[in-house]
């Protein structure tokens, strides 16, 4: 009897000890490969647990996506995998791959999002450059409970999104975003502007909405306080803004050369057939911008037309406007005529 329980001790001891061995291995054993197969790992938002074993072992960065999942489960199993974009060490082992992506430590990108777009090109960069859920940004952008959340006197964020470079990490939520966003064009707003905002006469949002006007039309800083000032004039005489961003912003899809049937869209934002600022701002404007509309030139324009160039010809009155828009067309239509002439014609074969 002794005998045989010393035997069942003993083999009670070795299957314990080549246990240990064998988890031991199992979590210590380094499974990435030297080099990484890639330099990162992405947990998408909402992956489970063998979804992203799965993906590992498809990536080759572990031989066996069931020693994954059972080293999961021996390692604090009770802690999720949180989605973010991962760097990856060669060497590692299954207990620290586990432990990088249960840390939510996750990589920063830089991230540019340019003066003049709309929250719908900055939900694309974003969905891009960060893999963040397009579609709940914009809802979140659209939501005007959320805008006054942040303090936005606005039914929607468009506008107040603003435009620089950020560095962000990887799997940053939708709303971790735009509050992001928000703050920084809060923070762009100083003391002296907030003081000439009120007593300009116009609302926050008033400036802002032309503010965005006029991003969409500057392409050269110095003119930025001109066509503030054109378009200043042209709201005090009661005169349609006939600014073409605003149009832009309601015919779909990208940017392109307006058409005279643009022009009759029926929208409040249409300002060739409605008087005053748009409802809103129709593209996310720059601190320049902002400013210009603060602040516009002391001149008298009234009229202003693109020489092609990124400049424009302000004009006082409709006739000298016209004269310059004349003036332009006659030099588009002598480069499209000598662009035309410089293209190569159809090959000729000579007769036989």
């Amino acid at each position: 009897m002794k005998k045989f329980l010393l035997v069942v001790l003993i083999l009670t001891v070795v299957a314990a000890a080549a246990s240990a061995f064998y988890v031991y291995a199992l979590l210590w054993q380094p499974v990435v490969p030297q080099p990484a197969p890639r330099p990162y790992f992405i947990v998408s938002r909402g992956m489970r647990l063998h979804q992203i074993a799965d993906s590992l072992q498809q990536a080759g960065i572990i031989p066996d996506r069931n020693k994954f999942l059972l080293a999961a489960k021996l390692v604090e199993r009770n802690r999720p995998l949180k989605a973010g974009k991962y760097a990856l060490a060669p060497g590692l082992s299954l207990k620290d791959l586990l432990s990088l992506l249960r840390s939510g430590k996750s990589m920063e990108e830089r991230v540019t999002l340019p003066e003049g777009k709309t929250s719908e090109d900055y939900a694309a960069i974003l969905q891009r450059e960060l893999g963040l859920d397009a579609n709940e940004f914009l809802q979140l952008v659209s939501d005007s409970s959320f805008a006054r959340e942040l303090g936005i006197a606005a039914p929607r964020l468009e506008g107040y999104l603003y435009p620089n470079t950020y560095n962000v990490y990887w799997g940053a939520t939708p709303r971790e975003i735009a509050i992001m966003l928000v703050r920084e064009f809060q923070r762009q707003l100083d003391d002296s502007l907030r003081a000439r905002i009120a007593a300009s006469g116009m609302t926050l949002h008033e400036i802002v909405t032309l503010a965005s006007i006029i991003e969409g039309e500057a392409v050269i800083d110095s003119e930025r306080t001109v066509i503030s000032a054109v378009y200043h004039n042209r709201l005090r005489a009661g005169i349609l803004l006939q600014a073409d961003p605003t149009i832009q912003f309601v015919v779909p899809g990208p940017p392109r050369r307006l058409l005279f049937r643009d022009l009759e869209i029926d929208s409040p934002y249409n300002t060739y057939l409605y008087p005053g600022l748009p409802p809103g701002p129709v593209n996310n404007p720059g601190i320049k911008s902002i400013r210009a509309a603060v602040q516009p030139a002391r001149e008298n324009y009234l009229y202003f037309v693109a020489r092609g160039d990124g400049s424009h010809v302000f004009s006082y009155t409709l006739q000298q406007h016209l004269n310059a828009k004349a003036d332009f067309d006659r030099v588009r239509a002598r480069v499209r005529r000598e662009k035309i002439k410089t293209q190569p014609g159809p090959e000729r074969r000579e007769d036989p």
